[in-house]
């Protein structure tokens, strides 16, 4: 019989988590304690506790390319840069293509997973849910914690002096929707990360004045790369990313931050990294600049202290008048429905192989998808995730020993810290594509460049040189999908769409560069004429 399998969540995570389940012929159950699939990416008015949370605003940092799942392209006429509305469609296409709701029990909450007496011998775990005031309890084979972690809002009240004193209105971004009802005020955004951002541009154009406070300044990056493609199909290739691995930290940092301050001076804006050797992820913002251009936005350095109406910055500078503060101060998670024993937090952080499974499980039945953050798309990366656990599930891929994956959590854990540096915003972060290689090829699904460059070199030349997408990891191996080849080589088409809205007249006589291109050749024909003639 097939192998049961509970999945927590029916966000990003724990669809594409069904889908692998059902691809590999395991009985998947979705538990989803809302009445709706969707996640962090399903805006609702109200915040609701045990839930993710975003403002009505909110448009992907990365991609439809770069997003998608790796056998299901989205429509070509989507935008490159989806609203959070847009692509909630697009999970519901996905959803009702392969048939997915019908394995999701909605109003179900998870209230505990735990082993079964027998797991060491089974593997198998009991899980208690709740729903319409009843608990059910079933067995499972497997566990997949799809449950995300942008839920627990982290509040540092404690490390903000005086903010007892403050007169005014101050509340987490979790709590944010809409400009609506900021109009004429002061408002200060504590935080330089994207939600930061965003909610600080966005209310620039309403209120009177918005200050925005960060501790380390951050690089600021526009969605619009090169020729006006998405940023992420230039950044995010196999070539740059061996590139960044093999040069010095002190070139690769000379030239990171050469190629950021193209697009404008970080440190005549304020925005400065002070922890330049780090490589932390980038703001993603087409407006802050233009908005600190204008003065809607000024730039502060970090609060040292509150007064009634009034807030102090570590410069002894002061700011009066203060009416509003927004903490966009990141978020913390947990798991309330799991032992400590299983799955432990501590200092916000959790010791888990390749950031997914326990490693003191006698069998390896239980994995978190989605705990982590790439420097690059959560999708692919929580798709490849879910792959490779349900092939876990099967005894299809095995792990190594206990000692073995301890010794590579805290190695993984020392490279995190050299790299990242130990903010609490960085715990999770990890590289991008080595991370989906590392994935993919526990799984056979790596796709081999040089043994492509000998049967198919125009596909090798795309794979190293083009964007590293999800459609890689579907040509070979486990779910080898025979339209990867046709999608790696028509994504630009896909982009293009949505750009093209407006008919041109097509262009009479020769194109320019074509015209150019045959001068060129006659140039060289009669220079080669008369080198005979010479002789």
């Amino acid at each position: 019989m097939a192998k049961k399998v509970a999945v927590i969540g029916a966000g990003v995570s724990g669809l594409a988590s069904l889908k692998c389940c059902v691809d590999e012929g395991l009985q998947p159950t979705c538990f989803e304690r809302t009445g709706d699939i969707g996640g962090l990416w399903r805006f609702m008015e109200n915040v609701e506790d045990g839930r993710a949370s975003i403002y009505q605003s909110v448009i992907t940092n990365t991609s439809k390319e770069m997003s998608c799942f790796s056998d299901f392209p989205m429509p070509e006429d989507f935008p490159n840069f989806l609203h959070n509305s847009k692509l909630l469609e697009y999970f519901r296409i996905f959803a009702k293509t392969f048939d997915l709701l019908k394995y999701i029990q909605f109003q179900t909450t998870v209230l505990s997973v735990r082993r079964c007496p027998d797991f060491p011998s089974s593997g198998q775990w009991e899980v208690v849910t709740e729903s319409q005031g009843e608990e059910h309890s079933a067995v499972f084979d497997g566990v997949l914690v799809c449950s995300g972690h942008h839920i627990l809002p982290h509040t540092p009240w404690e490390a903000f002096p005086g903010i007892e004193r403050f007169k005014g209105q101050y509340f987490h971004s979790r709590q944010y929707k809409r400009p609506e009802g900021f109009e004429g005020k002061r408002i200060l955004v504590i935080g330089i990360g994207n939600s930061a951002s965003d909610v600080a541009v966005e209310l620039s154009r309403k209120a009177a004045q918005v200050f925005i406070s960060t501790r380390h300044g951050s690089w600021v990056m526009s969605r619009i790369s090169e020729d006006g493609y998405p940023w992420d199909m230039v950044f995010h290739t196999r070539f740059s990313s061996a590139l960044r691995n093999i040069l010095p930290r002190s070139a690769l940092k000379w030239m990171m931050e050469r190629q950021i301050n193209q697009w404008f001076n970080h440190e005549n804006y304020g925005l400065d990294p002070e922890n330049k050797y780090l490589m932390k992820e980038p703001v993603l913002n087409d407006d802050l600049p233009s908005r600190i251009l204008c003065g809607a936005i000024q730039v502060k350095p970090r609060v040292t202290e509150f007064r009634e109406t009034s807030v102090v910055f570590a410069d002894g500078t002061a700011e009066q008048d203060i009416e509003v503060v927004i903490f966009a101060t990141g978020y913390t998670f947990s798991f309330p429905f799991l032992d400590p024993s299983l799955v432990k937090v501590e200092d916000n952080m959790v010791s888990l192989y390749k950031y997914m499974f326990p490693p003191h499980l006698e069998k390896p039945t239980l994995a978190c998808i989605g705990l982590i953050q790439p420097l690059g798309s959560i999708f692919p990366t929580v798709e490849l995730q879910a792959r490779w656990a349900t092939r876990v599930f099967k005894g299809l891929c095995a792990l190594p020993s206990e000692r073995t994956m301890t010794m590579d959590i805290i190695k993984r854990n020392k490279n995190r810290i050299d790299l990242f540096g130990e903010s609490q915003s960085q715990i999770l972060q990890t590289n991008y594509i080595d991370y989906l290689d590392e994935l993919a090829r526990e799984m056979g699904a790596k796709p081999d460049i040089f043994s492509f460059l000998l049967k198919d070199p125009k596909l090798a030349v795309n794979l190293c040189f083009g964007p590293c997408n999800s459609y890689q990891y579907r040509l070979v191996g486990p779910g080898r999908w025979k339209g990867a080849r046709n999608a790696i080589f028509t994504q630009k088409q896909r982009i293009l769409k949505p750009l093209k809205t407006r008919a041109l007249k097509a262009p009479s006589g020769l194109p320019v560069a074509l015209l150019l291109k045959i001068l060129g050749l006659l140039a060289v024909a009669v220079a080669f004429l008369l080198q005979l003639r010479w002789f």
